[in-house]
Formats: structure tokens, sequence, C-alpha cells
């Protein structure tokens, strides 16, 4: 299991640096297949699912997930499809909250506890 998913997010409302270039890279190879912005101030995956049904189930989790975690991705809902995009905003930029939620979306396909 991904080490990210046994972790919580902790508040962030800014005064910290966001995570540079070189280290969200780093952090990436937790969420392979999540994709780095060229500015390395977000990470996004698409999602896609069999109808509108399945989409929403998962919108639905995601929200279940970031109510918990007090942590909030950016979504793009579509009939099959589903965009994920975290950046932590009081930041403007990337922090291990992130990479944490990211890990517990994923976390929801693949049949490991998200914790």
């Amino acid at each position: 299991m991904n080490d990210l998913c046994t972790r919580s997010c902790k508040p962030c409302e800014g005064g910290i640096a966001a995570l540079s270039p070189a280290q969200a890279q780093d952090a990436l190879r937790h969420v392979p297949q999540w994709a780095l912005n060229t500015e390395a101030t977000a990470i996004s995956r698409l999602f896609t699912f069999k109808d509108y049904y399945e989409t929403m189930a998962f919108v639905n989790a995601v929200a279940f997930i970031s109510h918990r975690e007090d942590h909030h991705p950016d979504l793009g809902v579509h009939f099959n499809r589903c965009e994920v995009r975290y950046t932590t905003h009081a930041i403007s930029g990337l922090s291990d909250n992130d990479f944490i939620c990211a890990a517990k979306v994923d976390a929801l396909l693949s049949g490991l506890p998200a914790s």
C-alpha cells in the first residue's frame, strides 16, 4: 500500500513554502498516474468510467475523502469521466496534502483502503 494513504492532511493556511519543482517531481513517484503541470503548482488525473452513474459514485467518494481530509480538489465532471486536480490554494502551489489526497483517490479504484 502507498504509505501516503495512511497519512492525514495537515491544515494549511499559508505561511509555508510550496514544494519546489524537484520536490514535486519526487513526490509524483508515489502517484505515477498523475501529471504535474508545467509550473509544478498542480497535479491532475483523468478517470474514465462506463457511465454517468459510475462517474457520480466516484465523484461522491472523492467528496467524502475531501471532507475527511479538509483538502478539496477542482473537479471536472462529465458523463463518463472526471478530471481531478489538486493544488494548495493557500500557498499557490503543491503541498504534501495534494499527494496524500491523490493517493487516497487512487486507492478508491485499486481496492486498497483509503484510510
